[in-house]
Protein backbone atom coordinates (compact mmCIF):
# COMPACT_ATOMS: atom_id res chain seq x y z
CA UNK A 1 0.00 0.00 0.00
CA UNK A 2 1.07 3.41 -0.28
CA UNK A 3 0.28 6.67 1.68
CA UNK A 4 -2.16 8.95 0.64
CA UNK A 5 0.74 11.40 -0.04
CA UNK A 6 2.31 8.99 -2.28
CA UNK A 7 -0.72 7.92 -4.14
CA UNK A 8 -1.33 11.74 -5.17
CA UNK A 9 2.26 11.76 -6.14
CA UNK A 10 2.14 8.41 -8.24
CA UNK A 11 -1.17 9.57 -10.17
CA UNK A 12 -1.63 13.10 -10.36
CA UNK A 13 -0.12 14.58 -13.82
CA UNK A 14 -0.90 18.31 -14.25
CA UNK A 15 1.97 20.86 -14.95
CA UNK A 16 2.45 21.96 -11.58
CA UNK A 17 3.15 18.17 -10.42
CA UNK A 18 6.08 16.10 -9.53
CA UNK A 19 5.13 13.49 -11.36
CA UNK A 20 3.52 15.46 -14.34
CA UNK A 21 7.26 17.29 -15.03
CA UNK A 22 9.03 13.43 -14.79
CA UNK A 23 6.50 12.74 -17.41
CA UNK A 24 7.11 15.65 -19.72
CA UNK A 25 10.76 14.80 -19.86
CA UNK A 26 10.15 12.01 -22.05
CA UNK A 27 8.57 11.85 -25.95
CA UNK A 28 4.93 10.85 -25.61
CA UNK A 29 3.08 9.68 -28.52
CA UNK A 30 0.36 12.13 -29.04
CA UNK A 31 -1.94 10.80 -32.40
CA UNK A 32 -1.78 8.02 -35.13
CA UNK A 33 -0.51 9.91 -38.26
CA UNK A 34 -4.20 8.62 -39.87
CA UNK A 35 -5.65 11.41 -37.76
CA UNK A 36 -3.50 14.05 -39.32
CA UNK A 37 -2.07 13.18 -42.57
CA UNK A 38 -3.58 15.86 -44.72
CA UNK A 39 -2.24 19.56 -45.24
CA UNK A 40 -4.65 22.56 -44.26
CA UNK A 41 -6.73 19.47 -43.65
CA UNK A 42 -9.09 19.98 -40.31
CA UNK A 43 -6.90 20.53 -36.71
CA UNK A 44 -7.18 17.96 -34.31
CA UNK A 45 -8.20 18.26 -30.75
CA UNK A 46 -6.04 16.54 -27.98
CA UNK A 47 -5.56 16.53 -24.39
CA UNK A 48 -2.10 15.25 -22.63
CA UNK A 49 -0.95 15.46 -19.12
CA UNK A 50 -4.03 17.73 -18.17
CA UNK A 51 -3.24 19.95 -20.88
CA UNK A 52 -5.84 21.24 -24.04
CA UNK A 53 -3.46 20.83 -26.94
CA UNK A 54 -4.76 21.47 -30.58
CA UNK A 55 -2.51 19.71 -33.77
CA UNK A 56 -2.33 20.59 -37.48
CA UNK A 57 -0.54 20.14 -40.60
CA UNK A 58 0.31 22.95 -42.45
CA UNK A 59 0.45 23.67 -45.72
CA UNK A 60 3.92 22.05 -46.14
CA UNK A 61 3.09 19.36 -44.50
CA UNK A 62 5.30 20.66 -41.45
CA UNK A 63 3.39 19.54 -37.91
CA UNK A 64 2.17 21.89 -35.00
CA UNK A 65 0.87 21.02 -31.56
CA UNK A 66 -0.06 24.32 -29.53
CA UNK A 67 -1.53 24.91 -26.71
CA UNK A 68 -5.64 24.69 -27.91
CA UNK A 69 -6.50 28.21 -26.82
CA UNK A 70 -5.24 31.69 -28.36
CA UNK A 71 -3.79 34.18 -26.06
CA UNK A 72 -5.70 36.87 -27.37
CA UNK A 73 -9.39 36.04 -25.86
CA UNK A 74 -8.87 32.21 -24.97
CA UNK A 75 -11.10 31.03 -27.65
CA UNK A 76 -10.57 27.16 -28.52
CA UNK A 77 -8.25 26.81 -31.54
CA UNK A 78 -9.90 23.57 -32.71
CA UNK A 79 -12.16 25.95 -34.78
CA UNK A 80 -9.52 27.78 -36.36
CA UNK A 81 -8.76 27.72 -40.01
CA UNK A 82 -5.54 25.84 -41.39
CA UNK A 83 -4.23 27.98 -43.94
CA UNK A 84 -1.32 29.03 -45.76
CA UNK A 85 1.48 27.57 -43.14
CA UNK A 86 -0.74 28.85 -40.26
CA UNK A 87 -3.96 27.75 -37.63
CA UNK A 88 -5.78 30.90 -38.03
CA UNK A 89 -8.31 31.73 -35.01
CA UNK A 90 -11.60 32.18 -36.58
CA UNK A 91 -12.38 35.19 -33.40
CA UNK A 92 -10.10 37.76 -34.12
CA UNK A 93 -8.12 35.96 -37.32
CA UNK A 94 -4.56 35.79 -35.33
CA UNK A 95 -2.58 33.35 -37.28
CA UNK A 96 0.16 31.03 -35.71
CA UNK A 97 2.43 29.09 -37.16
CA UNK A 98 3.66 25.63 -35.94
CA UNK A 99 6.25 26.90 -33.62
CA UNK A 100 3.41 29.07 -32.03
CA UNK A 101 5.15 32.26 -33.61
CA UNK A 102 1.66 35.03 -34.40
CA UNK A 103 2.46 35.63 -38.23
CA UNK A 104 -0.85 37.54 -38.96
CA UNK A 105 -2.72 39.98 -37.30
CA UNK A 106 -5.25 41.88 -38.81
CA UNK A 107 -7.20 43.12 -36.22
CA UNK A 108 -4.46 45.20 -34.75
CA UNK A 109 -2.06 47.95 -35.35
CA UNK A 110 1.23 46.72 -37.36
CA UNK A 111 3.96 45.75 -35.03
CA UNK A 112 2.01 44.29 -32.33
CA UNK A 113 2.26 40.70 -33.73
CA UNK A 114 5.98 40.06 -33.59
CA UNK A 115 5.34 40.10 -29.70
CA UNK A 116 2.57 37.45 -29.27
CA UNK A 117 3.62 33.73 -29.43
CA UNK A 118 1.34 30.75 -27.91
CA UNK A 119 2.75 27.88 -26.17
CA UNK A 120 4.00 25.46 -29.31
CA UNK A 121 5.46 21.81 -28.34
CA UNK A 122 8.54 20.05 -30.64
CA UNK A 123 6.90 17.00 -32.88
CA UNK A 124 8.38 13.87 -34.07
CA UNK A 125 7.12 11.15 -36.15
CA UNK A 126 8.27 7.49 -36.02
CA UNK A 127 6.22 4.50 -36.47
CA UNK A 128 3.19 5.40 -37.63
CA UNK A 129 2.77 7.81 -34.70
CA UNK A 130 3.22 11.17 -34.16
CA UNK A 131 5.15 12.13 -30.95
CA UNK A 132 5.63 15.04 -28.87
CA UNK A 133 7.74 16.65 -26.48
CA UNK A 134 6.17 19.05 -23.72
CA UNK A 135 9.45 19.48 -21.12
CA UNK A 136 12.25 22.51 -21.13
CA UNK A 137 12.96 23.00 -24.62
CA UNK A 138 16.94 22.70 -23.47
CA UNK A 139 16.53 19.24 -22.08
CA UNK A 140 14.68 17.92 -25.45
CA UNK A 141 16.18 14.04 -25.24
CA UNK A 142 16.27 11.62 -28.16
CA UNK A 143 13.14 9.77 -29.08
CA UNK A 144 13.17 6.46 -27.53
CA UNK A 145 14.40 3.53 -30.05
CA UNK A 146 11.95 0.79 -30.00
CA UNK A 147 12.14 -1.25 -32.68
CA UNK A 148 9.05 -1.63 -33.57
CA UNK A 149 8.97 1.91 -34.24
CA UNK A 150 11.71 1.13 -37.26
CA UNK A 151 9.65 -2.01 -38.42
CA UNK A 152 7.36 -1.60 -41.93
CA UNK A 153 3.82 -1.49 -41.77
CA UNK A 154 3.56 -4.98 -42.92
CA UNK A 155 5.39 -6.11 -39.89
CA UNK A 156 3.78 -4.04 -37.13
CA UNK A 157 0.29 -2.73 -36.34
CA UNK A 158 -0.39 0.45 -33.99
CA UNK A 159 -3.74 1.33 -32.49
CA UNK A 160 -4.67 2.94 -29.43
CA UNK A 161 -8.30 3.54 -27.48
CA UNK A 162 -9.24 5.35 -24.48
CA UNK A 163 -9.51 4.33 -21.01
CA UNK A 164 -11.60 5.54 -17.98
CA UNK A 165 -8.95 5.49 -15.27
CA UNK A 166 -5.60 6.70 -14.32
CA UNK A 167 -2.51 5.81 -16.24
CA UNK A 168 -1.10 4.18 -13.21
CA UNK A 169 -3.15 1.38 -12.26
CA UNK A 170 -2.92 0.74 -16.45
CA UNK A 171 0.45 0.08 -15.64
CA UNK A 172 0.17 -1.78 -13.25
CA UNK A 173 -1.90 -4.41 -14.58
CA UNK A 174 0.51 -4.58 -18.02
CA UNK A 175 3.43 -5.57 -15.60
CA UNK A 176 1.37 -7.95 -13.32
CA UNK A 177 1.89 -11.81 -14.58
CA UNK A 178 0.44 -13.03 -12.08
CA UNK A 179 -3.73 -12.38 -12.91
CA UNK A 180 -3.12 -14.37 -16.38
CA UNK A 181 -3.80 -17.39 -14.61
CA UNK A 182 -7.24 -16.17 -13.36
CA UNK A 183 -8.43 -12.98 -15.25
CA UNK A 184 -7.27 -13.87 -18.79
CA UNK A 185 -8.14 -18.26 -18.21
CA UNK A 186 -10.63 -20.40 -20.31
CA UNK A 187 -11.72 -22.73 -17.99
CA UNK A 188 -11.07 -25.29 -20.36
CA UNK A 189 -7.35 -24.60 -19.07
CA UNK A 190 -8.44 -25.59 -15.79
CA UNK A 191 -8.87 -29.12 -16.93
CA UNK A 192 -6.89 -32.14 -15.59
CA UNK A 193 -5.71 -32.87 -19.34
CA UNK A 194 -5.26 -28.95 -19.83
CA UNK A 195 -2.92 -28.52 -17.13
CA UNK A 196 -1.10 -32.18 -18.36
CA UNK A 197 0.17 -30.20 -21.18
CA UNK A 198 3.55 -28.75 -22.00
CA UNK A 199 3.65 -25.27 -22.71
CA UNK A 200 2.45 -21.85 -21.89
CA UNK A 201 -1.30 -22.89 -20.94
CA UNK A 202 -0.15 -26.03 -19.00
CA UNK A 203 2.49 -24.34 -16.68
CA UNK A 204 0.31 -21.41 -16.06
CA UNK A 205 -2.50 -23.12 -15.21
CA UNK A 206 -0.63 -26.03 -13.15
CA UNK A 207 1.71 -23.21 -10.77
CA UNK A 208 -0.91 -19.98 -10.82
CA UNK A 209 1.40 -18.46 -7.62
CA UNK A 210 4.42 -17.49 -9.82
CA UNK A 211 7.51 -16.26 -7.57
CA UNK A 212 8.77 -13.25 -8.97
CA UNK A 213 12.26 -11.70 -9.54
CA UNK A 214 13.48 -7.69 -10.44
CA UNK A 215 16.17 -6.11 -11.55
CA UNK A 216 16.72 -2.62 -12.36
CA UNK A 217 17.93 -1.41 -15.79
CA UNK A 218 18.91 1.81 -17.50
CA UNK A 219 15.40 2.00 -18.47
CA UNK A 220 13.21 0.73 -16.01
CA UNK A 221 12.76 -2.77 -14.63
CA UNK A 222 13.45 -6.32 -15.99
CA UNK A 223 10.87 -8.50 -14.10
CA UNK A 224 10.75 -12.26 -14.41
CA UNK A 225 7.95 -14.30 -13.27
CA UNK A 226 8.65 -17.68 -12.76
CA UNK A 227 6.40 -20.99 -12.53
CA UNK A 228 7.28 -24.78 -11.62
CA UNK A 229 7.33 -26.34 -15.14
CA UNK A 230 9.30 -29.84 -14.47
CA UNK A 231 11.58 -30.74 -11.37
CA UNK A 232 14.64 -29.17 -13.11
CA UNK A 233 13.52 -26.19 -14.41
CA UNK A 234 11.25 -23.22 -14.60
CA UNK A 235 8.67 -21.46 -16.71
CA UNK A 236 10.18 -17.88 -16.85
CA UNK A 237 7.72 -15.08 -18.28
CA UNK A 238 9.69 -11.73 -18.44
CA UNK A 239 7.81 -8.46 -19.05
CA UNK A 240 10.12 -5.18 -19.54
CA UNK A 241 8.78 -1.98 -18.00
CA UNK A 242 10.30 0.84 -19.25
CA UNK A 243 9.84 4.13 -18.14
CA UNK A 244 7.80 6.37 -18.03
CA UNK A 245 4.42 4.03 -18.96
CA UNK A 246 5.68 1.62 -21.61
CA UNK A 247 5.43 -2.63 -21.04
CA UNK A 248 6.29 -5.25 -23.66
CA UNK A 249 4.16 -8.32 -22.40
CA UNK A 250 6.05 -11.52 -22.83
CA UNK A 251 5.68 -13.43 -26.35
CA UNK A 252 3.70 -17.09 -25.93
CA UNK A 253 6.58 -20.18 -26.00
CA UNK A 254 5.37 -22.77 -28.42
CA UNK A 255 4.54 -25.94 -26.93
CA UNK A 256 7.39 -27.85 -26.98
CA UNK A 257 10.19 -25.74 -28.08
CA UNK A 258 12.13 -23.06 -26.02
CA UNK A 259 12.19 -20.76 -28.44
CA UNK A 260 10.11 -17.78 -28.26
CA UNK A 261 12.67 -15.73 -30.44
CA UNK A 262 10.37 -15.83 -33.55
CA UNK A 263 7.12 -15.10 -32.20
CA UNK A 264 5.08 -11.84 -32.35
CA UNK A 265 5.57 -9.34 -29.80
CA UNK A 266 3.27 -6.72 -28.15
CA UNK A 267 3.16 -3.73 -25.32
CA UNK A 268 1.96 -0.96 -24.54
CA UNK A 269 2.10 2.69 -23.59
CA UNK A 270 -0.61 4.15 -20.90
CA UNK A 271 -0.65 7.86 -21.79
CA UNK A 272 -2.21 10.18 -19.39
CA UNK A 273 -5.17 12.21 -20.94
CA UNK A 274 -5.40 13.83 -17.68
CA UNK A 275 -5.78 11.94 -13.66
CA UNK A 276 -8.71 10.36 -14.54
CA UNK A 277 -8.28 8.99 -18.70
CA UNK A 278 -5.68 7.35 -20.16
CA UNK A 279 -4.73 6.98 -24.11
CA UNK A 280 -3.68 2.70 -23.71
CA UNK A 281 -1.75 2.43 -26.81
CA UNK A 282 -0.67 -0.88 -28.10
CA UNK A 283 2.32 -2.84 -30.64
CA UNK A 284 1.93 -5.95 -32.25
CA UNK A 285 5.47 -6.85 -34.48
CA UNK A 286 7.21 -9.70 -35.67
CA UNK A 287 10.83 -8.50 -36.50
CA UNK A 288 11.75 -11.25 -38.83
CA UNK A 289 8.33 -11.39 -41.55
CA UNK A 290 5.23 -10.06 -42.60
CA UNK A 291 2.12 -10.94 -40.48
CA UNK A 292 0.24 -13.84 -42.05
CA UNK A 293 -3.53 -13.12 -42.80
CA UNK A 294 -4.66 -14.59 -39.58
CA UNK A 295 -2.23 -12.22 -37.73
CA UNK A 296 -3.71 -9.33 -39.75
CA UNK A 297 -6.99 -10.02 -38.94
CA UNK A 298 -6.24 -10.73 -34.89
CA UNK A 299 -3.71 -7.02 -34.93
CA UNK A 300 -6.26 -5.05 -36.58
CA UNK A 301 -6.58 -1.63 -35.08
CA UNK A 302 -10.07 -1.73 -34.90
CA UNK A 303 -11.57 -4.97 -35.25
CA UNK A 304 -9.30 -7.40 -33.66
CA UNK A 305 -7.45 -7.97 -29.86
CA UNK A 306 -9.27 -4.82 -29.62
CA UNK A 307 -12.64 -5.61 -30.55
CA UNK A 308 -14.55 -2.45 -32.21
CA UNK A 309 -14.07 0.76 -31.33
CA UNK A 310 -15.71 3.93 -32.47
CA UNK A 311 -14.42 7.00 -33.95
CA UNK A 312 -13.23 8.97 -31.04
CA UNK A 313 -10.90 5.16 -30.40
CA UNK A 314 -13.63 4.45 -27.56
CA UNK A 315 -14.18 0.90 -27.57
CA UNK A 316 -17.88 -0.70 -27.83
CA UNK A 317 -17.54 -2.71 -24.63
CA UNK A 318 -16.64 -0.43 -21.65
CA UNK A 319 -18.43 0.30 -18.35
CA UNK A 320 -21.54 1.86 -19.71
CA UNK A 321 -22.19 -1.83 -20.70
CA UNK A 322 -20.22 -3.73 -17.96
CA UNK A 323 -17.73 -4.74 -21.00
CA UNK A 324 -20.41 -7.00 -22.70
CA UNK A 325 -20.32 -9.18 -19.41
CA UNK A 326 -21.78 -12.79 -19.90
CA UNK A 327 -22.59 -14.55 -16.60
CA UNK A 328 -23.24 -17.82 -18.46
CA UNK A 329 -20.47 -17.38 -20.53
CA UNK A 330 -18.26 -16.84 -17.00
CA UNK A 331 -19.85 -20.14 -15.74
CA UNK A 332 -18.90 -22.39 -18.62
CA UNK A 333 -16.25 -20.44 -21.11
CA UNK A 334 -13.80 -18.30 -19.05
CA UNK A 335 -13.38 -16.84 -16.36
CA UNK A 336 -14.80 -13.51 -16.80
CA UNK A 337 -17.74 -14.03 -18.58
CA UNK A 338 -15.80 -10.77 -20.97
CA UNK A 339 -14.82 -11.44 -24.36
CA UNK A 340 -10.92 -10.61 -25.23
CA UNK A 341 -8.15 -9.92 -23.39
CA UNK A 342 -7.91 -5.87 -23.74
CA UNK A 343 -11.63 -6.05 -22.14
CA UNK A 344 -11.44 -7.77 -19.44
CA UNK A 345 -7.82 -5.94 -18.52
CA UNK A 346 -9.96 -2.78 -18.67
CA UNK A 347 -12.53 -3.66 -16.68
CA UNK A 348 -11.07 -4.91 -13.39
CA UNK A 349 -8.50 -1.86 -14.17
CA UNK A 350 -11.55 0.51 -14.56
CA UNK A 351 -13.38 -1.23 -11.74
CA UNK A 352 -11.26 0.64 -9.17
CA UNK A 353 -12.49 3.87 -9.85
CA UNK A 354 -10.69 6.80 -11.60
CA UNK A 355 -8.05 6.83 -9.39
CA UNK A 356 -7.49 3.97 -7.18
CA UNK A 357 -7.06 4.76 -3.21
CA UNK A 358 -4.05 2.12 -3.30
CA UNK A 359 -4.01 3.30 0.93
CA UNK A 360 -6.55 0.38 1.25
CA UNK A 361 -4.30 -1.93 -0.25
CA UNK A 362 -3.26 -5.54 0.80
CA UNK A 363 -0.20 -6.21 -1.17
CA UNK A 364 1.56 -9.73 -1.29
CA UNK A 365 4.07 -11.09 -2.59
CA UNK A 366 3.08 -11.70 -5.91
CA UNK A 367 2.96 -7.78 -6.11
CA UNK A 368 6.42 -7.51 -6.18
CA UNK A 369 6.78 -6.05 -9.58
CA UNK A 370 3.87 -3.45 -8.66
CA UNK A 371 5.95 -2.28 -5.63
CA UNK A 372 9.04 -2.13 -7.20
CA UNK A 373 7.35 -0.05 -9.97
CA UNK A 374 6.13 2.72 -7.56
CA UNK A 375 9.01 3.01 -6.13
CA UNK A 376 11.16 3.24 -9.16
CA UNK A 377 8.47 6.25 -10.52
CA UNK A 378 8.35 7.70 -6.97
CA UNK A 379 12.00 7.84 -6.69
CA UNK A 380 12.32 9.40 -10.21
CA UNK A 381 9.37 12.41 -9.46
CA UNK A 382 11.62 12.82 -6.52
CA UNK A 383 14.88 13.23 -7.43
CA UNK A 384 13.89 15.62 -9.76
CA UNK A 385 12.14 17.68 -6.92
CA UNK A 386 15.70 17.78 -6.25
CA UNK A 387 17.23 18.83 -9.40
CA UNK A 388 18.31 15.41 -10.67
CA UNK A 389 17.17 14.57 -14.16
CA UNK A 390 16.05 11.53 -15.22
CA UNK A 391 18.97 9.34 -17.77
CA UNK A 392 16.58 7.23 -19.34
CA UNK A 393 15.02 9.78 -20.87
CA UNK A 394 18.37 10.87 -22.51
CA UNK A 395 19.38 7.75 -23.79
CA UNK A 396 17.09 6.51 -26.46
CA UNK A 397 19.05 3.34 -27.52
CA UNK A 398 18.30 1.94 -24.21
CA UNK A 399 14.46 1.31 -25.19
CA UNK A 400 15.66 -1.40 -27.82
CA UNK A 401 14.78 -4.00 -26.29
CA UNK A 402 12.15 -6.81 -26.07
CA UNK A 403 10.27 -9.28 -23.91
CA UNK A 404 10.57 -13.41 -23.73
CA UNK A 405 9.71 -15.95 -22.35
CA UNK A 406 11.39 -19.55 -21.99
CA UNK A 407 12.47 -22.33 -19.65
CA UNK A 408 15.33 -22.71 -17.84
CA UNK A 409 17.05 -24.63 -15.53
CA UNK A 410 16.29 -23.88 -12.09
CA UNK A 411 20.31 -22.86 -11.33
CA UNK A 412 20.33 -20.37 -14.17
CA UNK A 413 19.46 -16.39 -13.66
CA UNK A 414 16.79 -15.43 -15.47
CA UNK A 415 18.51 -12.39 -17.19
CA UNK A 416 21.30 -14.21 -17.89
CA UNK A 417 19.61 -17.40 -19.11
CA UNK A 418 17.21 -14.91 -21.65
CA UNK A 419 19.91 -12.38 -22.69
CA UNK A 420 20.03 -13.47 -26.20
CA UNK A 421 15.97 -13.61 -26.43
CA UNK A 422 15.74 -9.62 -24.77
CA UNK A 423 17.97 -7.87 -27.05
CA UNK A 424 16.45 -5.81 -30.12
CA UNK A 425 19.67 -4.92 -31.55
CA UNK A 426 21.21 -8.36 -31.89
CA UNK A 427 17.98 -9.57 -33.31
CA UNK A 428 17.35 -6.95 -36.37
CA UNK A 429 17.56 -7.98 -39.78
CA UNK A 430 20.35 -6.68 -41.78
Amino acid sequence: MLTPEDNELLTRVGPSTAMGNLLRRFWIPALLEEEIHEKDGAPVRLRLLGQDLVAFRDTEGKLGILDAYCPHRRAHLYFGRNEECGLRCVYHGWKFDVTGQCVDMPSEQPGFKEKARTAAYPTATRGGVVWVYMGPDQLKPELPDFEWARLPKSRCEITKRSQQCNWAQAVEGGIDSSHISFLHRNLEDLTPAAKSTTGHKGYTSRDRSPVFTVKDTDYGLLIGASRNATEESFYWRITQFLVPFWTMIPPIMRENTNDSSQNTYSGHAFVPIDDENTWTWSFNCHPYRDFTEKEKTLFHPRTGLWGPIDDTYRPRWNKDNDYGLDRDMQKNVNYTGIQGIPNQDVAVQESMGPIADRSREMLGTSDKAIIAYRQCLLGMANALRNGREPKASQQGACYNVRSASLLLKKDVAFDKGAAWLLSAEEKQDG
